[in-house]
Parts: structure tokens; C-alpha cells; sequence
């Protein structure tokens, strides 16, 4: 065995709720055939064999800690992680979010490779003091231009090159493998078997603005099909007020609320239009999983999601209700050579820019990823 092949990479992760186990399993993926073994080490959560089966690692392990346990100076998380960095010969470490970074930096003597999922990251004087310290062994990621220039303006004495973006990415084949076809997943999701349907897919909450989409909804109604209906999927704490906001808006009876769905993008088919009103999305998975089940979109045209929809989707300015009824008339109009026209340049965009196979060849001529490993 070549000493390459006897190399490795800590792949640290807060945790697997959400997002974040496709997340383990899209940066492992990136190192298949290259000659490197990927312990993906998860900080919180309860060992699990379906997550680690689902993670694309060598290895996977789970420290189990609670979220009070990490909080303050996360001293038994540092010890744990120092103890697995001792065992094995890891070249790098890939970790996700402020505070594995934080832990593997004082951890480990590796370079760390740090990926963030959100804005904001080194707004605080206390982060942008410590990524400076180790500004000789940490280079870092955002899952988006948008991410990437937030970063960039919170730390502008790093080099650019310190600072890239590598786009989160889908598993075209199996996520279309895995769709439940339009009719059964209407049913499925209790949904009219005939209406014209807006899908809406994310946590209940602020940042994702559902309260622009019912007005903007409520304002396209007239003109959009007869006996069309808002979707949305998901919980949290701003259920009651939209509620009662649908209420208001006259649109209670037109509006289903369906809850937490286990596995919703498997049902993305059965949507005519899907719509994210989000404030400054990060990036916005749900949209590249739209994309895979064909479905036409509907996105505010800033953060992560502009560069997701522009020129295969229509975008709107954030908090702009007449313009997202524009849109979403727009769309009710579209036949049906037109909708696969526009499935297939969508699917064109996944392949170009958000597959697999298209993010392990950028990552490979990262300018950090290149100093790490001498490949490209």
C-alpha cells in the first residue's frame, strides 16, 4: 500500500439533524478514489448505524455530547477529539460550523479546512480575533458566494484565496430515484388530487418569511387557477401566527398546513410551482431538490438562492408580496411544453454546478485543498 493510500481526513461535524447528514456524506464523497480514508466524527447526537451507513465515510464516530455540554470552553470535546487526531494518521481535518472549528483548531495540530453554512459567522470581534490566531492552519468555505463575501468582509486582512466557496450538491440519481410520482404523493400528503399547487418547504420562523408568501398568495389567488392551493411543510414557532395571518388574509380555506413531513423532498412532485420567500437564504438545498423533481421555482433574489435560480427560475426582491404574486401568476400560465423546457434547463444547471461530479472536480482545485494535498 502507497503512503498515499494510508492517508486520512477528520471530517468533524456538529451534528446530523436536518441538513447536515447529506452535508457528511457530500464532503466524504468528494474523496472517493483518491487515495484517502474519511472518519467523519459527529459531536452531538446519539450513535446511530442508519446515519453512519449514510455518511459515505471509512468510519464514523459519535462523541455524543449534549448541547450543555459544548457550551463555555467544550474542554471534554477538545480532549475526545485530541484522542481520536492521536489515533490515526489525518493529513486535514474538514469541519462544519463555528464550533468544531473551534475544537479541531485547539484540538489537533491539523490544518483545518472550516465549511460554514450561514451568514454571520465572524460578525462577532471574539471569532474574527481567533480565526486570525490560526490563520496559519485554518482557510474557509462558505456554501455560497453570498456566505463567501460574508466572510471575506468580516476577516478582510486574509487573502482571498483563504476564502472560497464549494456549492452544497445533490445526488441527482437518487434523489429522482427516490420520488414518489405526482398523484401518489398527493395523496400521501393529503393534498387535492386536481388543484393548482404552490409547495413551501422550511422551518416556520422569521428568516424564512412564509408571511410574504401568504400575502403574495393571497394577492396572485384571483388570477391563478381555480381551486389553487399553498402548501407548506414544516414547523416552528410562528405556526399560530401564520394561521392566523391566512386567516386574516381571507385564504384559510386555500392554505394547508401540513407539519413536519419525514422525507419531504420525496414529494416535491406533487407541487406545480415551488416558492422559498426566505430572508437571505444561505443557499438553499430545498430549491436544488425542487430542481431534481422538475419543479418550476419561485425564489427572493438574494443570498445563496439567486445564485441557485437565476436564469432557470424567476426571482423576486425580498419582502416584495406584489412581485412574488407576479411570479407565481406568471408560472399558472406556463404549458406544458414550457414547464419541461424548464426542467430541463434545471436539471443542465444541477450537472454544471450543484452534482456531485461537478463539486469534487472544483473542490480538487481549491488553492487550499491543492497546498493540502498536492492534487489536482
Amino acid at each position: 500500500m502507497t503512503a498515499l493510500a494510508e492517508r486520512h481526513v477528520l471530517q468533524f461535524c456538529h451534528g446530523y439533524d436536518g441538513p447536515f447528514l447529506d452535508c457528511a456524506r457530500q464532503y466524504a464523497s468528494l474523496f472517493a478514489g483518491k487515495g484517502y480514508r474519511v472518519t467523519t466524527v459527529f459531536l452531538t447526537g446519539a450513535a446511530d448505524p442508519q446515519v453512519a451507513a449514510g455518511c459515505a465515510s471509512d468510519e464514523v464516530l459519535f462523541l455524543e455530547f449534549s448541547s450543555k455540554a459544548i457550551r463555555g470552553l467544550k474542554l471534554g470535546a477538545i480532549r475526545e477529539l485530541r484522542r481520536i487526531a492521536a489515533s490515526r494518521r489525518f493529513s486535514f481535518c474538514i469541519a462544519h460550523r463555528f464550533k468544531p472549528i473551534y475544537i479541531a483548531l485547539l484540538a489537533t495540530r491539523l490544518p483545518v479546512i472550516g465549511v460554514h453554512h450561514a451568514f454571520g459567522d465572524y460578525q462577532r470581534r471574539t471569532r474574527q480575533l481567533f480565526a486570525n490566531l490560526f490563520s496559519k492552519r485554518l482557510s474557509l468555505l462558505g456554501v455560497s458566494d453570498a456566505v463567501r463575501d460574508d466572510m471575506r468582509q468580516c476577516l478582510p486582512k486574509w487573502p482571498a484565496e483563504r476564502i472560497q466557496t464549494l456549492y452544497n450538491r445533490i445526488d441527482i440519481d437518487a434523489l429522482q430515484a427516490s420520488l414518489v410520482p405526482a398523484a401518489q404523493a398527493r395523496q400521501a400528503l393529503g393534498l387535492d388530487a386536481k388543484a393548482w399547487i404552490v409547495g413551501n418547504v422550511g422551518r416556520l420562523h422569521p428568516d424564512k418569511d412564509q408571511a410574504t408568501l401568504l400575502r403574495g398568495f393571497a394577492q396572485a389567488l384571483p388570477a391563478l387557477p381555480a381551486g389553487a392551493r399553498l402548501a407548506v411543510l414544516g414547523t416552528g414557532r410562528l405556526e399560530h401566527a401564520l394561521k392566523a395571518q391566512a386567516e386574516a388574509l381571507g385564504i384559510a380555506a386555500q392554505v394547508d398546513f401540513l407539519g413536519q413531513v419525514p422525507d419531504a423532498r420525496r414529494y416535491f412532485s406533487a407541487f406545480d410551482v415551488f416558492a422559498l420567500s426566505s430572508d437571505h437564504e444561505p443557499f438553499g438545498m430545498v430549491l436544488l431538490e425542487a430542481m431534481v423533481a422538475g419543479v418550476p421555482l419561485l425564489a427572493t433574489a438574494c443570498g445563496g438562492a439567486k445564485e441557485v435560480v437565476e436564469g432557470v427560475g424567476i426571482l423576486f426582491p425580498l419582502g416584495d408580496a406584489e412581485r412574488l404574486a407576479q411570479g407565481l401568476q406568471h408560472l399558472a400560465e406556463l404549458d406544458q411544453a414550457q414547464r419541461q423546457a424548464c426542467a430541463e434547463r434545471m436539471l443542465e444547471r444541477l450537472r454544471e454546478r450543484f452534482s456531485d461530479t461537478a463539486v469534487r472536480e472544483t473542490f480538487w482545485h481549491l488553492p487550499q485543498v491543492v497546498e493540502l494535498t498536492g492534487q489536482a
